[in-house]
Order: structure tokens, then C-alpha cells, then sequence
């Protein structure tokens, strides 16, 4: 077991009151002393550590200040070493009493692991190797009160990383390189439809309409105006209204709402991506979603191949396209062309043990083979095409068979990742298709759309031909980091509430 973590193994086994109470009482000394470092309102950093040991050969023996918190201490009489994690990485310090002084040694001394702390030193190479700061003077900007977990085993408890995401932050490197990888995706996602001539716009997430998704709201009520009032569960109907308004290309990207269970793939808020572009239809929105995933892989991970459980996906090979018969036809072994009637499609489900509700349709029944046989075998970037007009409310039907929509899912291993339509914009469809929509929900089905005048309104102003899509940008991330669950992947996950 290294120094380091003798330093931290003593704290966990006594009780953390008892440990909160020592810290308390050295933050009460040094506030006597005049020393208090809650007082201190900036510290001036010139550099952070990847930048130290990335330009050593420039830096070494300048002087350099940096900020962070103390991971490691190791006393050694009159010499010692630190540790201090910043936002890039880690570097150690050299600490000699000879160089910080001798009351400034014995302050030094009484820090604490997880204490924030500002180093002012010259930048050198110890014996071993190691590029390290050899400390000048050493300020305490941040007092910690309650000790970190153990180093040695790092955080492992799950609850606790979703919970206290600062400590998951702090103590595992694999954990804020996610993030900080999170960040760069949104960014080079923002920075490709900026590059196509899109515009970022932000819609509305209190409606009294939430259309645009098949899922149940979350409800609340407006004192203001003494009114019921749901959260979004998708951004498409307000995106639609600005492509009526003329503004050709739009997208938002947002938290939106969804009344449904927890796994690990599903958060009940969760970011989403839609856009919208005229002149164009799915066929469209497939291309530019190749390009997309190409353009975010080989900037943020550099390479077109994604490992995600050992498993690679090659998103530098044109993607498989697909309809969906044909894919049930493949993997099910049942070609729904030759079904012509509901009963048909029933009586084929209930001969391959297919679930489904006396409300269902031929196409509903179609998609539930999908579900069933072949979601979970497209692992290779695949658009899944032409789903049954049933479970398409908004999309505008195939001039050539109406019973299917330009409509297509984009999967990457076996999940779905995005959904695009040619859009409808055939005002009196769409109110025939709300109505449709109306008679499910009466039947039971509560993630049903209902009919939304003011959308119908902007319809028939016109609205020109257009492609739409969205993007679950949490899944995406997933991906592009082997992250296990979606909770991985949202800084502040939903969890239950530790006193129900």
C-alpha cells in the first residue's frame, strides 16, 4: 500500500462527525489566527497541470502558480510531497521547509486531504522523474469539513456517484472525462449545423399541448393563471411553427419530459435534439445524419470506430438501409405484404407468441415484430425505413403505398438513437391523424397525442416540404464513451428521494 493511502485509510474507519469536528476545530484556529480562508476571493492560476507537463521543456524553472484540491500528503520531516488534482490531471509538489518557511511549513502540515489549495513554485524534475512544483508559497483557499472517500478503492458505489456527483467527479478520472467528453460532442454537434446554415433556436418546455412523441406528461399547474399546464415531451410541434414562419433550418437542443419507468437507457428528463430543414425529406435527414456521426466521432474521439462493450461499430461505412418489412421478413420470417387484414396480423402474432391489445392494427402489429425479432440485432449503423402510418402520426404518408410514412429510426447497437419523418404538412391529414390519435387514448393508450388547434392553425398557413429529425443525445454520448447507463451520462440523474 503506497504513502498516499495510509494517509486517507485512517479517516475511513473513524466516524465521519467525529472527523467533521477536527476539521471544524483547525478552520476555528486559523479563523483566530487571522488565517481564514473562506475570506479569500480569487487566486490567480497561470497554468493547469496537463499544461505544466505538456510544455515542461519551456516551463522548467519558471515560476508558475496553480490551484486545486490536495489528494495525497506525505510529511517526510523537513521535506514532504503533495498531490493536487486541478481540472486537467494531477501534479505533485516538493514542499522543503527550508524553501516555504518554517511557520508556513507547520501550517502546510495540518492541511487536510481534500483542502483547495494555491501553489506558487518553480517547475522542475525530481531524481525519479517526475515533473513536479517546488513549492514557494502555499495558500489555503478552501477548507474541507468533510473527508474524501478512500483513494485506494476509488468511488464504487453507485448510489452515491449518482447522488453526490462531485465526489464521482473528484475521485474518478474516468467519470469527469465522460462529462468533459459530454461537452465537446454538444459542442461539435453545434458546430456541424451551424456549418449547414442552421439556426439554434429554444421553444417553450411549459405547454398546455404536449405533443409531438408517443409518452405520458408530467402535469402542473400555473397559479398565475390559474391553469393546468404539462412539461414537453418533445420540441417538435413549436419547431414546426417557426419552419411556417420561414426559417428554413432550425433546431433546439433540450431537457425534455417523460412520464415513464427508469432503466438504463431511460431518465424521466433527458436531452434531446430535433431540427428541421425545408426542401427536404427523410431521405435528407439520412445523409445528414451520417455526416453528423462521422463529423462528432472523428473530432471528439478522433477515429470513425466506436467500442462499446467490446463491440465495434463503424460509422465510416455507408449505413445500412432498411424498411421495416423487409427487416421483419429477415429476422421474423414473416412478410407482412402477404397479411392484407387486422385479423390476419393477430391471428400470424398469436402463432409466434406476440402480445398484443384488441385496439392493435395490422401496422401496429407489424411494429411489434420489429420489437420483438429484430431491434436487438441492428448493431451496425442501420436507418430502419417505412413504418405503418398507425404509429406515425406526424409523417407524411408514401405517395406509392398510404398505409406506410417517410419515416425512418436510426439504430446503432440494437438501440434506437434518432427518429426523422418527411413531415406532414397536409393540415387536413393531420387533423384526421390527431383524431385517429384521440380514439387510442380513449381505448387506454395514455402516451396518445391529442389534437392541437394552435399547430393546425400554423398548418394550414402552409408549411413547405421538410425533413425532420431527433437525436436522443444521451444514448449518443452512451456510445461514443462505453458508458453502461444512462445515469453515467447525466451529471444529476433522477433518483428516489432518500427519506421516502
Amino acid at each position: 500500500m503506497s504513502e498516499e493511502i495510509k494517509v486517507n485509510a485512517p479517516e475511513q474507519a473513524q466516524d465521519v462527525n467525529e472527523l467533521r469536528k477536527v476539521r471544524v476545530d483547525k478552520l476555528q484556529a486559523l479563523q483566530a489566527e487571522g488565517n481564514d480562508p473562506f475570506v479569500i476571493t480569487k487566486y490567480d492560476q497561470t497554468h493547469h497541470s496537463a499544461v505544466i507537463k505538456a510544455s515542461f521543456d519551456e516551463l522548467e524553472g519558471q515560476t508558475v502558480r496553480i490551484a486545486g484540491r490536495m489528494m495525497s500528503k506525505r510529511i517526510m520531516g523537513k521535506a514532504s510531497f503533495c498531490n493536487v488534482k486541478d481540472l486537467k490531471g494531477n501534479i505533485q509538489s516538493y514542499v522543503a521547509r527550508d524553501s516555504l518557511g518554517e511557520d508556513e511549513y507547520k501550517a502546510f502540515k495540518k492541511l487536510d486531504i481534500g483542502d483547495i489549495i494555491g501553489i506558487e513554485g518553480v517547475v522542475f524534475k525530481t531524481k525519479t522523474g517526475e515533473i513536479s512544483i517546488h513549492a514557494e508559497k502555499i495558500t489555503l483557499l478552501s477548507k474541507s469539513l468533510l473527508p474524501l472517500p478512500e483513494k485506494f478503492h476509488g468511488l464504487t458505489n453507485t448510489d452515491t456517484r449518482y447522488r453526490q456527483r462531485y465526489l464521482d467527479l473528484i475521485m474518478n478520472d474516468e467519470a469527469k472525462d465522460t462529462f468533459l467528453k459530454r461537452s465537446m460532442i454538444i459542442k461539435e454537434i453545434r458546430k456541424f449545423l451551424d456549418g449547414q446554415g442552421f439556426i439554434e433556436v429554444e421553444t417553450p418546455m411549459l405547454v398546455s399541448n404536449a405533443g409531438g412523441a408517443a409518452a405520458r406528461p408530467f402535469e402542473t399547474h400555473f397559479n398565475a393563471l390559474d391553469e393546468d399546464l404539462k412539461l414537453r415531451i418533445s420540441l417538435e410541434l413549436y419547431l414546426k411553427r417557426l419552419i411556417v414562419g420561414g426559417m428554413e433550418r432550425v433546431y433546439e437542443i433540450g431537457r425534455v419530459f417523460r412520464n415513464e419507468g427508469l432503466d438504463t437507457r431511460h431518465n424521466p428528463e433527458f436531452t434531446l435534439m430535433e431540427l428541421y430543414q425545408a426542401y427536404t425529406d427523410y431521405h435528407g435527414m439520412m445523409d445528414l445524419t451520417e455526416n453528423l456521426f462521422r463529423h462528432v466521432a472523428q473530432t471528439v474521439l478522433g477515429t470513425t470506430t466506436i467500442v462499446y462493450n467490446g463491440v465495434e461499430m463503424d460509422l465510416g461505412k455507408p449505413f445500412e438501409r432498411i424498411t421495416m418489412l423487409d427487416a421483419v421478413k429477415k429476422y421474423a420470417g414473416v412478410d407482412f405484404n402477404e397479411i392484407k387484414t387486422d385479423d390476419e396480423a393477430k391471428a400470424i402474432a398469436k402463432e409466434k407468441g406476440i402480445e398484443f391489445e384488441k385496439r392493435h392494427k395490422k401496422g401496429d402489429i407489424l411494429n411489434l415484430f420489429f420489437e420483438e425479432f429484430v431491434e436487438h440485432n441492428l448493431i451496425q449503423p442501420t436507418f430502419l425505413m417505412d413504418h405503418p402510418v398507425e404509429i406515425s402520426p406526424l409523417t407524411k404518408r408514401k405517395p406509392e403505398n398510404p398505409d406506410y410514412v417517410e419515416r425512418f429510426e436510426f439504430f446503432m447497437n440494437g438501440w434506437e438513437m434518432a427518429n426523422a419523418y418527411s413531415e406532414l404538412n397536409d393540415p387536413i391529414d393531420q387533423r384526421e391523424r390527431f383524431k385517429a390519435q384521440e380514439e387510442q387514448l380513449a381505448q387506454g393508450d395514455e402516451e396518445a397525442n391529442t389534437t392541437d388547434e394552435d399547430f393546425l392553425c400554423a398548418l394550414e398557413h402552409g408549411m413547405a416540404p421538410t425533413g425532420g429529425i431527433g437525436y436522443g443525445i444521451d444514448r449518443m454520448v452512451m456510445l461514443m464513451t462505453d458508458s453502461q447507463a444512462i445515469r453515467d451520462v447525466l451529471l444529476f440523474p433522477t433518483m428516489k428521494s432518500l427519506d421516502k
